[in-house]
């Protein structure tokens, strides 16, 4: 769409620059510049779909000559197979995606995803310039298992279903369509791209499933930090040393030794994680009497959250060459479950994030977003309301605390 404020020359002589600027940098890696992770989606009634279009537009932080997408039935008990996957660019001042092109899966129009696993598309030649918009379209054309998926949200997390094949279609149709949170199958997305450019992983629960990534994002663009991707994965209610493994809580995810080694390896060319994680193996439990799910027998010592972070996490991530920080866990004061030993437990965990040698850093997202009169709440305007959850004044505020040395 041509930009009235340029004129048609000046329109003309800016997509002739950037051109030529696209074919004078070198592209030379493979870079994870978009990423989830894949949980159990909600056990609800209705866990089908046919005849279903997904988008999701996701804005690209790095320039590059090529694209290849990744697919995850992870948590799926059946097949799962994409009719078809068309992917478009918005570009800068334009109204809506052109030049819808199709992914293929060595050399098939369709994607076969089996139970358990992930695919990763072929590579697609596409000329990508950072910060235009990747428009994903996944059409479902047969009854499909909706089991493998994650509820993220933030500022840059949006998606859109609608009844009938539109993943070709530039708008879809406003009366077929609804807004979604859900992400299914849609895992990560790597680009061929610059030598300096990288993946930073943020790992955990549903606080990095929410907006703090998103912020650290827009905060990386504002302060013109132009090698790094933000890269979620996170899945809410999950813990670090235990599952569920009933309907009713299953969508609270895989343990974490299940969960780490796989979402970290499929991120190409990451040099660094944040993990933030623990909260849930501490206010899960509470008893039998009162729940027969969440025995007290699953509450951990302070101790083994500290072991199960150094062994399930940390050893792997070294072993991967990343650099491992810590991220401390939030307030919880006035949380349904709060008891004053589980604040007990959660200063310690925090004492040891803060302090040990095992990891190159510390994001103390607790001080950027606790009170100061009183330590185990919120500060004011920092509460979602819940009291375990922060406002999303509180998340930009984590995303700020994250050092400038993670983004450069």
């Amino acid at each position: 769409m041509l930009n009235p404020d340029l004129g048609l020359n000046g329109w003309i002589f800016a997509r002739l620059f950037s051109s030529f600027a696209a074919l004078m940098t070198t592209f030379s890696k493979w870079v994870s510049c978009w990423g989830n992770a894949t949980s159990i989606t909600d056990r609800k009634e209705s866990t089908y779909a046919r005849d279903l279009t997904l988008r999701y537009p996701i804005r690209m932080c790095f320039s590059g000559s090529k694209i290849r997408l990744r697919f995850s039935n992870l948590t799926g008990t059946e097949p799962v197979t994409l009719t078809s996957v068309a992917v478009s660019l918005l570009r800068n001042n334009e109204c809506a995606p052109t030049n819808s092109r199709h992914l293929t899966f060595i050399g098939n129009a369709e994607g076969l995803i089996p139970p358990g696993e992930e695919i990763l598309s072929d590579e697609l030649p596409l000329s990508i310039e950072a910060g235009e918009t990747l428009i994903v379209s996944i059409y479902l054309g047969e009854f499909t298992q909706m089991n493998a998926g994650t509820l993220i949200t933030g500022p840059l997390s949006k998606g859109q279903y609608a009844y009938g094949n539109f993943a070709d279609e530039a708008v879809l149709p406003r009366d077929l369509t609804r807004n979604t949170n859900w992400f299914y199958f849609l895992n990560t997305i790597d680009i061929f791209t610059e030598a300096d450019n990288y993946a930073l992983i943020c790992f955990g629960d549903s606080i990095t499933a929410q907006s703090w990534p998103d912020y650290l994002s827009i905060r990386a663009v504002e302060e013109d930090c132009k090698h790094v991707a933000v890269i979620r994965r996170a899945v809410s209610g999950t813990r670090i040393l235990r599952q569920y493994d009933c309907i009713t809580y299953q969508a609270y995810g895989l343990k974490g030794t299940t969960r780490f080694p796989i979402e970290i390896d499929s991120v190409s060319g990451a040099r660094a994680v944040i993990i933030q994680h623990g909260i849930n193996d501490i206010i899960h439990p509470v008893g039998e009497a009162d729940n027969c799910f969440r025995p007290w027998s699953d509450l951990p010592t302070v101790r083994d959250l500290c072991d199960g972070v150094e062994q399930l996490y940390i050893n792997h991530a070294r072993a991967r060459g990343l650099s491992v920080w810590s991220g401390t866990l939030l307030p919880i004061l006035g949380w349904r479950t709060y008891l004053p030993m589980r604040e007990t437990m959660r200063q310690q965990f925090n004492e040891w994030l803060r302090s040990s040698s095992l990891f190159d850093g510390c994001v103390d997202f607790d001080q950027a977003v606790r009170d100061a009169a009183d330590p185990r709440a919120f500060a004011p305007g920092f509460d979602s309301g819940d009291h375990l959850h922060p406002s999303e004044q509180a998340y930009a505020a984590m995303a700020a605390t994250v050092p400038l040395a993670l983004l450069r």
